[in-house]
């Protein structure tokens, strides 16, 4: 029994022509790339570019967001490949137990937990803070006590400071909704999230072309601001420190892989998917950026959490602010849902393989989707969301991110070396450079991160193998086909 066994691509290719007995094949190719901008725009768009532009690089923001986009780009190269390869639930889970085996596999699933649950939890708080802003506008104001954790303060547009609630009632209420509609089915997903992304695409777009003749060039000079003397602080350091800030605002395109198995053509539609919401969102980002920080200075953005309100009141377009709200809301409910998904996958995934009880791996008799898993991360998710101020977490959620980035990127490498004649209806372009560029810029950003993330990561993943090898070992399909 080794726990570095691998999983053969027979076995693998088997289980994905097997769908008929599982999950239900609902998604284009248009869906999937819907399903990847829904999870990619969202709180980084409408916070992190304030925060970039004001500390780090100035209007070179924009060249911040391009910086982080080749990154991610490196990565989504190496996503592609295998979710064309391997069309299975789980993404980069499933990737890795063909490469790397089964302890890797269970320590990089483990680790998606970090960046789908706990990125859910994160974004149901901030949806909880936008939706009473939307109704405050309305004079509706709920009990203070429902819209705030025991352990946190909440600062209202109003002045109003409320020191610890009971529980974040909004936040909770908006995770059990989705999970909710997760248990429908994933063709109803598919269907509200591609009207999500309708609408906060629209938005966007609308801010960028009504801003954009309200630009004061004045506030371009000088475009790249000169560096204060601390690395980081403006000059080229800054367009870098810049891009890991923002490197958080493309977290999601990985999502998409986890779907791979409801994907009517995996293999033309997973890398449509992939890199075509991820050229989307770049473009998006790159114009959004150029306006906001030409219609403010940027310095006026620093400890500013609603950065593209704050640029849009100079537009004199004051009755699109509540329809920016909107479609922030529209955001942050899409990359939920995208996240609620991606993570329900993974855990199907990995209980399909005997790593976790069986219970995970339910598919319902009626909507075919893994709605015992769905409830069960909507009770985890809710807990985190409704009373854990979670902002501390959006950290680990990076670095969970970046490390299933380097073990995809890792993995590519693997498959090239030990199955170089396997079919592939997507390659990945320029072995070993991107690959490789995608390895060390991912742990370039993960060394910027805060020690206490790395502490957290540590502490979450012993965890992990503490449960793989008192369960997950000795109940594998794989190391116990007898079972």
């Amino acid at each position: 029994m080794s726990i570095w066994k691998t999983k053969p691509l027979s076995v693998l290719l088997n289980e994905a022509s097997e769908s008929e007995k599982g999950l239900k094949r609902t998604l284009s190719s248009r869906s999937l790339v819907a399903l990847g901008v829904g999870a990619i725009i969202g709180a980084g768009l409408f916070s992190l570019t304030g925060i970039a532009a004001a500390e780090h690089a100035g209007p070179a923001v924009t060249l911040s967001f391009v910086l982080a986009a080749v990154g991610c780009a490196f990565a989504g190269l190496c996503y592609a490949e295998f979710a064309s390869m391997i069309p299975v639930a789980g993404s980069a889970y499933t990737y890795s137990y063909a490469t790397m085996g089964e302890f890797m596999a269970w320590i990089i699933g483990w680790d998606l937990v970090l960046e789908y649950a706990l990125g859910a939890a994160t974004v149901g708080v901030s949806w909880s803070r936008y939706l009473l802003e939307l109704l405050n506008k309305y004079g509706i104001h709920l009990p203070h006590n429902l819209i705030c954790s025991p352990w946190e303060t909440l600062k209202l547009s109003d002045g109003t400071v409320i020191e610890g609630g009971m529980i974040n009632l909004p936040a909770i209420f908006i995770v059990s909704m989705l999970s909710l509609l997760l248990i429908r089915g994933t063709k109803e997903s598919a269907s509200i999230n591609n009207i999500l992304v309708v609408v906060k695409v629209i938005v966007v777009i609308m801010f960028i072309v009504l801003g954009w003749s309200f630009i004061d060039t004045a506030n371009y000079t000088p475009y790249i601001p000169e560096n204060t003397g601390v690395f980081g602080e403006f000059g080229w350091s800054g367009i870098a420190a810049g891009a890991g800030t923002v490197f958080f605002a493309f977290i999601g395109f990985d999502a998409v892989s986890t779907a791979a198995q409801e994907a009517k053509n995996p293999q033309k539609g997973m890398p449509i998917g992939i890199l075509g919401s991820l050229v989307i969102c770049t473009i998006l980002y790159v114009l959004f950026a150029h306006v906001m920080t030409g219609l403010v200075p940027y310095g006026e953005f620093a400890g500013d959490a609603k950065p593209a309100a704050t640029a849009f009141a100079r537009t004199g377009y004051t009755f699109l602010q509540t329809g920016l709200i909107v479609a922030i809301l529209a955001g942050y409910t899409s990359v939920m849902l995208v996240m609620l998904m991606g993570q329900s996958r993974v855990f199907y995934t990995m209980s399909k393989d005997g790593l976790l009880p069986s219970f995970f791996s339910d598919i319902h008799a009626k909507f075919r989707t893994p709605w015992k898993t769905n409830i069960f991360f909507m009770v985890f998710v809710s807990l985190f969301a409704g009373f854990v101020p979670v902002s501390d977490l959006g950290h680990m959620v990076s670095i969970g991110t970046l490390l299933a980035f380097v073990l995809v990127c890792i993995g590519v490498l693997v498959m090239r070396k030990r199955m170089p004649d396997a079919p592939r209806s997507f390659r990945t372009p320029l072995v070993p450079f991107v690959p490789i560029a995608g390895i060390l810029i991912c742990l370039a950003l993960m060394y910027s991160l805060p020690n206490e993330s790395w502490a957290r990561l540590v502490i979450w993943m012993a965890l992990g193998v503490i449960i793989y090898f008192v369960y997950g070992k000795k109940n594998s399909k794989l190391n116990n086909p007898d079972k």
